[in-house]
């Protein structure tokens, strides 16, 4: 058994009243919120609240319109990212998905698109397959074969591996034009690709953005290409 005193106890299930008594006065304000303002998201039910001395940040926020289903619906765009038609060689996949048990044995490389107020911004992102973390991205207005180079490049000067390291992405034209894989080929990467219409081959990838879109782009609710480049950054370094 756990030896705590009862004062401990006490001091605990006091600080859980509490912070119940809290969200449920600031679940009724949003409530009030929601009716009077059905477009607001978090981040302006989060300023308000602020604004009328509520003790909140976006997470909590987000947290409790989760729980009372008061998350404005925004109708998804549907924005291509990739475009496997194109005259370009297609590489075979050689990374089968088993984390490499070291650094710089596999990059994996995807572009996904981060919503703004009026439009979108694409993100090219290359991670490390072992850590898991990014190690190269850039944002840009457009998706062509500049934005990923980019997120190549910065890559290639931050870690400056040794030839063999394997480069898996999709079959987006992006990744197969000849600027893109003669750099990779210049750097002596294996090159790899996943099959089409197999989002699976790239799970890191995707898993990836799906956390970056949830924790930050989603409860930041960009309103210019201005803020994404801003806060962005910050919290890719986190996750």
């Amino acid at each position: 058994m756990i030896d705590l005193s009862r004062s401990t106890c006490y001091y605990r299930q006091q600080r859980s009243d509490v912070k119940q008594q809290e969200d449920q006065k600031i679940i009724a304000r949003l409530e009030q919120l929601a009716r009077e303002f059905s477009r607001y998201g978090v981040r302006r039910m989060t300023a308000q609240l602020q604004h009328e001395g509520f003790v909140v940040n976006r997470k909590r926020v987000y947290r409790l319109m989760q729980e009372q289903k008061l998350l404005c619906k925004v109708k998804k765009r549907f924005v291509v990212t990739t475009n496997s038609e194109h005259p370009y060689e297609r590489y075979p996949n050689l990374y089968g998905g088993n984390i490499p048990s070291s650094l710089n044995q596999v990059w994996i490389a995807d572009i996904a698109y981060i919503r703004l107020r009026k439009g979108h911004a694409y993100l090219a992102m290359i991670l490390d397959a072992c850590s898991r973390k990014a190690i190269g991205w850039h944002l840009s207005r457009t998706p062509d074969a500049s934005l990923p180079l980019a997120a190549l490049e910065m890559a290639i000067a931050t870690r400056q591996p040794s030839s063999g390291v394997i480069h898996h992405s999709d079959q987006g034209v992006q990744y197969a034009c000849h600027a893109y894989t003669g750099l990779l080929k210049q750097h002596g990467f294996q090159i790899s690709m996943s099959c089409t219409a197999m989002p699976t081959d790239n799970a890191q990838a995707e898993s990836f953005m799906a956390t970056l879109k949830k924790g930050e782009a989603y409860l930041s609710e960009y309103r210019t290409y201005k803020e994404a480049a801003a806060r962005l950054p910050r919290f890719i370094d986190d996750i």
